[in-house]
């Protein structure tokens, strides 16, 4: 089995060396092709005769093709080749992996290089893997990368802190300076004359020197990329400001004997100085007030760097679209610095103890007024929470309170609300429309005040607009209310599940009552005990009662008697007997006016004793009559 599978790999490799030397051999007769010059032409010849023949061949014989050379295995001929192609040192590269190692390590550092030059793909290439290294770093330590950004972030943390706070002190000793001094009320005055605010009196007063706006300009175009400036000093136009620039710096170049590499560093205007920093492909220019130290022209020059950095591409292909340097905000915004100095002034006792009585005036008003304003929003409040009103418009001049809007008549009065709040009423003038409110409490009232519903009835309106009725009531007053109510305002359905007519709940217990009635018989016989003719009249009227009322309420009306026997005697003695009695008492009932359609019979014999466990102490319960009432609706 081994020499097999190695029969077939030894085949396998043959067929392919055959198939590699066929390519090989087709690729060699391409001499013949046209489209080749004589060069390539006689390269491929001599290549030929190298690999077929093992001898070179002149030029006169290319016409004819060469005859093979026979070799003993197809494996010499390739080695020959391999070794015609590679050369030996070539070959020992191939086949040491060590060397191939060597010799790109070699070569790298370069490649790198020169690569990073051209553009950042090899940077773009290059984040997903460091990212993943780092992501795998943390993962793995994290005390790692935080031991290597130890000396870095510390630093920085405490420079901003210290930053902040004093730029915090600072301001807040500005303004304590600057609010209670003579010198801050002539600022005022110079800020009413002028008309400038108080605020930009004392920046101005103040100032060391203030970046009011940058630009950044694009060198060769002088067209303006993007500018910055503070609130109160921006240019009316920024681009005409970059096309001055440029066309200044132009002037002096043209005009005087000044070298092409000389720049424009500098331009001062009264109490405006504008500094400029050109870079290779962007121009960074400053309209600074007051006196800047050298430091921040060192910022100038290292915002310019990044921004060359960041943005090295759109500044290379700038064609006119300033879009892409809107991100360059951040980096401009770092150079509109500011430095202020203030000389402290004692302010005079006098004016101090005047000042604190204006304080304590203001102070008495100011609670006043916020305790007169709380009141006014806690009556607003309360207006708004109430139903059936709605409140429009609220205002106030000239200490009177005025207030508008729409009013249900059957809301609360608001004159009441203000008493409530402790408000004078005489402070408070109001206006108040009418309108209907579809509150559901105003809704049943109105529903109530329409319909007067009887003591037992209920009425009830949801958020829906559904009127729920409930309880009893006669049964006309319920015909005249499903005919109202759906027309009420804020109605939308009427719900009348749970209502009940007088007549019909009249009815029910009049069947109740009667089927709780049994008539007793003497024992054996079909014939009343003396002692229940008056509970037959009862029934007799119970009777009566029910056939009058049901046609009025739309119903048939059917009732049942059925017979019962004790348990003496045998059981078809006892079932004849039953009913007998049953149509003993339903001729007695026929016989008083009681229609016999509306009557039924039927026997039962001792199969429904009265009560089980009291039958054998009162048999006589079990020799009578019970009644059934049936109720349908008429068709």
């Amino acid at each position: 089995m081994t020499d097999s599978s190695g029969r077939q790999s030894t085949d396998r490799t043959s067929s392919s060396e055959v198939e590699a030397l066929t390519e090989l051999e087709s690729l060699l007769d391409r001499s013949q092709d046209t489209h080749l010059t004589a060069a390539e032409v006689e390269i491929l010849d001599q290549l030929r005769q190298l690999v077929l023949d093992g001898q070179p061949q002149t030029p006169t014989a290319r016409s004819q093709p060469p005859p093979h050379k026979n070799f003993t295995t197809e494996e010499e001929a390739i080695a020959e080749l391999r070794d015609l192609l590679f050369g030996p040192e070539l070959q020992a590269k191939l086949d040491k992996s060590q060397l191939r190692v060597e010799d790109v390590s070699r070569i790298l550092p370069e490649a790198i290089i020169l690569r990073s030059l051209q553009d950042d793909q090899l940077t773009q290439a290059a984040v997903p893997t460091v990212e993943q290294a780092i992501q795998t770093s943390v993962k793995r330590d994290l005390n790692t990368l935080s031991d290597a950004l130890f000396p870095i972030i510390g630093p920085a943390s405490r420079k901003a802190a210290m930053a902040a706070l004093k730029t915090f002190v600072a301001t807040f000793n500005q303004a304590l300076d600057h609010s209670l001094t003579p010198r801050s009320f002539r600022w005022r005055l110079e800020a009413m004359q002028t008309g400038k605010s108080f605020a930009e009196v004392v920046l101005l007063r103040t100032l060391v020197y203030r970046v009011e706006e940058v630009f950044l300009i694009h060198r060769h175009t002088g067209l303006l990329l993007h500018s910055l400036a503070v609130d109160l000093t921006a240019t009316q136009d920024a681009d005409l400001v970059a096309a001055m620039l440029k066309a200044i710096q132009d002037f002096v170049q043209d005009s005087f004997k000044v070298k092409q590499q000389d720049r424009l560093d500098a331009l001062e205007f009264g109490e405006l100085t504008i500094w400029i920093e050109q870079g290779p492909q962007a121009i960074l220019a400053g309209i600074i007030r007051g006196n800047a130290p050298k430091e921040l022209r060192e910022n100038f020059q290292a915002t310019l760097e990044t921004i060359h950095k960041k943005f090295r591409e759109p500044l290379l292909n700038f064609r006119g679209d300033d879009t892409p340097f809107e991100a360059s905000k951040p980096y401009l915004e770092n150079c509109l610095q500011a430095q202020y100095q203030s000389t402290p002034d004692k302010p005079s006792p006098l004016l101090l103890l005047l000042i604190s009585g204006l304080l304590c005036t203001l102070g008495w008003w100011s609670f006043m007024s916020f305790q007169a304003r709380q009141k006014w929003q806690a009556y607003l409040n309360t207006l708004n929470s109430q139903a059936g009103i709605v409140v429009v418009s609220a205002e106030k001049h000239f200490g009177k309170y005025y207030i508008s809007g729409l009013r249900d008549p059957l809301a609360v009065d608001p004159i009441q609300l203000i008493s409530d709040a402790e408000i004078d009423p005489k402070n408070v003038v109001s206006r108040w429309e009418p309108y209907i409110s579809l509150d559901p409490q105003f809704v049943t009232k109105r529903a109530k005040k329409l319909l007067q519903p009887p003591e037992t009835t209920s009425l009830k309106v949801d958020r829906d607009g559904i009127l729920y009725m409930t309880g009893t009531a006669p049964r006309q007053w319920i015909a005249q209310a499903k005919k109202i109510a759906p027309n009420l305002p804020g109605v939308t359905q009427l719900q009348t599940e749970h209502l009940t007519t007088i007549e019909l709940q009249e009815l029910l217990k009049t069947k109740t009552e009667l089927e709780r009635e049994n008539l007793l018989f003497i024992n054996d016989r079909s014939q009343l005990l003396p002692n229940q003719q008056q509970k037959l009249n009862k029934i007799v009227a119970a009777i009566q009662k029910l056939t009058k009322m049901a046609p009025i309420l739309q119903k048939n009306v059917r009732i049942e008697l059925k017979g019962h026997a004790d348990s003496d005697g045998s059981t078809e003695h006892n079932m004849d007997l039953s009913k007998a009695r049953a149509k003993q008492i339903s001729l007695v009932l026929v016989s008083r006016g009681i229609r016999s359609s509306d009557l039924t019979t039927i026997g039962v014999g001792a199969q429904e004793p009265w009560q089980q466990d009291v039958s054998q102490n009162n048999p006589e319960m079990n020799r009578r009559v019970s009644f059934k009432v049936f109720l349908t609706d008429a068709p």
